[in-house]
């Protein structure tokens, strides 16, 4: 009888260390990513964790909104911007782990003209045009692909006339929604956004405004400093550098 209930007890003890095994919590990694990087991001993620077993948890928005949060203590382990100045601005407050910083693409800002918008848009110039009455851009106080914008239409000396038409998102993800549901005509978002979302897109020349160079950084306050880590040369690295170019990121020599 003894011992058949040591047995028992055994087999509970194994089963149970069994159970907390299969089931023990999964590592995690929080990831502040700028709002051009929803959908590639999305497709990082699921191949990472394939790989590590680390979960992905993003926090999408705008670059410059995303680093105040950053100084103020938010719990972001990596931080992938959507240019390399605000990567600079933490490291130089002290907030990177040393050396961590790093430029992981460079990216592209179109000109989207959704499905079924009455404007008639095939090159920048035409959003002189009557027919285009709204603008979508991201605010480029806030996000470096509205600055590359304002620099475009500047250079292009269409800023004056455009201005009025111009209503202003708070990120990139924004921009492209205000156009998708019918409250701008045309947006200018980032490529990787309208891949297969039909309408017309238009690539705007690089000449046309300063190079949109992303960074990417890990937090130093971060307690997953290992696993961001891994995440960062998984983003750097070949596989990484694959989904990105699919999407249509470049990649500064």
């Amino acid at each position: 009888m003894m011992f058949r209930l040591a047995k028992f007890f055994l087999l509970l003890v194994l089963s149970g260390a069994l159970f907390a095994q299969e089931h023990k919590p999964a590592r995690t990694l929080t990831v502040a990513a700028a709002a051009n990087l929803t959908d590639v991001f999305g497709e990082v993620a699921k191949k990472f964790e394939a790989q590590t077993g680390i979960v992905v948890v993003y926090s999408f928005g705008a670059t410059a909104n995303l680093t105040m949060q950053a100084e103020h203590g938010a719990p972001f382990d990596v931080f992938a911007a959507a240019d390399v100045v605000h990567i600079d601005q933490l490291d130089k407050e002290g907030l990177l782990a040393r050396g961590s910083k790093a430029i992981y693409a460079r990216g592209r800002l179109v000109l989207w003209v959704p499905p079924g918008s009455q404007a008639h848009v095939t090159r920048v110039e035409d959003l002189k045009n009557a027919d285009v009455r709204i603008v979508a851009v991201a605010n480029p106080k806030l996000a470096p692909y509205g600055l590359a914008t304002v620099e475009t239409l500047q250079k292009a000396g269409l800023w004056s006339v455009i201005e009025p038409k111009v209503v202003y998102a708070e990120n990139i993800i924004a921009a492209k929604q205000f156009a998708a549901t019918g409250n701008a005509d045309v947006a200018f978002t980032a490529g990787s956004l309208v891949l297969w979302s039909g309408g017309t897109t238009i690539p705007i020349p690089g000449n046309l405004h300063a190079p949109i160079d992303q960074a990417v950084g890990i937090l130093r306050s971060s307690g997953e400093q290992a696993e961001a880590l891994q995440f960062v040369q998984f983003l750097l690295g070949p596989e990484g550098r694959e989904i990105l170019s699919r999407y249509g990121y470049e990649f500064p020599r």
